[in-house]
């Protein structure tokens, strides 16, 4: 499993609402495709990984330290963003139809910080064109979100996906 930073405490009630909403909210905005709403979310010191899974023996985690299906800053996610409003964003013309599915939800107070570690399962799915084949991607989320709780930001997200093949033909869409 991959950590992201040293947590202190168990989120408050009142805290993991707050996440658990704002996981909720972003997943329909990435289901609605509503891309520039979903880059406001974005911290902009965001590092977004998603590192490929390699079958190992017992007593080790299976995640590349090297590789990576996806590793994007900031400027890089905009620009993924900017393309897919273009008309050359062809890995996604006509745009896939994607449904996310967020739970096992923990989340924890980092101290001395307004800064939340926040682990999830989230399960995707996506439909193309008007084919009745889809995909079905699975894997847990460690997430940074940092800021008040009334405008929580993300900073870092890794992606450990379950597969160590993929089911999907490109990756043009975000977890």
């Amino acid at each position: 499993m991959v950590e992201l930073k040293e947590a202190s405490r168990k989120a408050t009630r009142d805290e993991w609402f707050v996440v658990h909403d704002w996981l909720i909210d972003e997943a329909e905005i990435l289901d609605d495709r509503r891309m520039r709403d979903w880059a406001a979310l974005l911290d902009e010191e965001i590092d977004y990984r998603v590192p490929v899974r390699l079958t190992r023996d017992r007593g080790h985690d299976g995640i590349s330290a090297e590789g990576f299906h996806m590793l994007e800053g900031y400027t890089a996610l905009l620009t993924r963003v900017e393309r897919l409003e273009t008309d050359y964003a062809w890995a996604e013309d006509p745009p896939s139809r994607t449904r996310r599915m967020v739970g096992n939800v923990r989340a924890r107070r980092i101290e001395g910080e307004e800064a939340l570690s926040v682990v999830s399962n989230l399960a995707v799915y996506r439909g193309r064109m008007d084919s009745p084949d889809f995909e079905l991607l699975f894997g847990e989320r460690h997430d940074l979100l940092v800021g008040p709780l009334e405008d929580l930001k993300l900073r870092r997200r890794v992606v450990l996906l379950d597969h160590t093949t993929l089911p999907a033909k490109n990756l043009a869409i975000f977890f």
